[in-house]
């Protein structure tokens, strides 16, 4: 985790992209959990939360990001195909019972970071069973045009990104939610959409960065 912490730190710095962190980030085993706006998301997130996160697998076969992620123990899904979702349950809930914090995005795909779509309610589940912590925390761009939405591919939209002279990502951490208040994956998924949305609305205002 450390190893991937490093690494995307230096990924950041080398994107000019500059992380703001409001709340406070957890310390020792959790769910997080985060809507998901960009690939750059996990990247932000895990330079501050030793993970390790989920990503889809696609990604692994991007350039640089795929071999990262290979590397540092990214835990990559098919998420249409049935048996590689059980496998990456399975692997998750084994990185949780080592202690390990595991950085999710059930919402399965990205917006533009305006809203919260429906969470998918697997994962919530392993927390209940093993009594782990959900942490949630809202990710939000600065400039809006660095979600990764609709039909946008991998290198042009980080070719943008290189083009510009900075860009920052706000994460806004939220208290951690306890599974054992909830009696159903469904209803702590509710629950964590719920604080993503508020976390959202919440943002604290910046003046807009220009190209």
């Amino acid at each position: 985790m450390l190893a991937l912490s490093g690494a995307c730190t230096e990924a950041l710095r080398i994107l000019d992209l500059e992380v703001r962190v409001e709340g406070a980030p957890p310390r020792g085993v959790a769910l997080v959990v985060a809507n998901h706006v960009s690939y750059l998301d996990p990247v932000a997130i895990a330079s501050v939360v030793p993970c390790v996160p989920i990503g889809k697998a696609e990604v692994a076969r991007w350039p640089v990001l795929g071999a990262v992620g290979a590397a540092t123990g990214v835990l990559f899904v098919a998420r249409h195909e049935r048996g590689s979702r059980f496998g990456v349950v399975r692997a998750a809930e084994g990185a949780l019972q080592a202690g390990l914090p595991v950085l999710n995005f059930p919402e399965g795909t990205t917006t533009a970071g305006d809203r919260v779509l429906p969470l998918r309610p697997a994962l919530f589940g392993s927390a209940i069973r093993l009594g782990v912590p959900v942490a949630p925390v809202a990710v939000r761009y600065d400039p809006p045009e660095l979600a990764w939405i609709g039909d946008a591919t991998f290198l042009p939209h980080l070719a943008r990104l290189l083009r510009r002279h900075s860009a920052r990502v706000r994460l806004a951490f939220g208290a951690p939610l306890s599974p054992a208040a909830y009696p159903s994956a469904v209803s702590l998924a509710e629950a964590a959409r719920a604080l993503l949305s508020d976390l959202l609305e919440e943002a604290t205002p910046w003046r807009r960065i220009r190209p």
